[in-house]
């Protein structure tokens, strides 16, 4: 009864925040580029709402990605794998639309465009 109430707690306890959440998301890889949606600047917007929700705002590379649905479905499990998490708002934009200049300044040296 003691380690069910302490892993109760433990999970009520956890402080849920955007960096722990963009590390998380860093696992899921755009499968045509190899980078992970972070690094590539899909992330438009993440929010930790009162009631755990955590809300994401993101973009494609590309309005007719083949892969969207997928890239979605990814990053909704990869939210609610963390502990604390009650739910995940997925939402998908295209405003402003996605330019290579949103890849992170690390990610851009290793793909060679700097």
């Amino acid at each position: 009864m003691a380690d069910e109430k302490t892993n109760a707690q433990t999970s009520k306890d956890v402080e849920l925040t955007k960096e722990a959440i963009l590390e998380k998301l860093k696992e899921v890889i755009d499968p045509e580029i190899g980078v992970d949606v972070v690094n590539l600047g899909l992330i438009y917007e993440l929010e930790v709402r009162e009631d755990k929700t955590v809300y994401v705002k993101m973009t494609m590379t590309t309005p007719g990605c083949p892969l969207t649905m997928w890239l979605l479905k990814a990053v909704e499990e990869k939210v609610l794998e963390i502990p604390g998490v009650k739910d995940a708002e997925i939402e998908l934009t295209f405003d402003p639309p996605w330019t290579p200049e949103r890849i992170s300044e690390d990610f851009k040296r290793k793909l060679g465009l700097m």
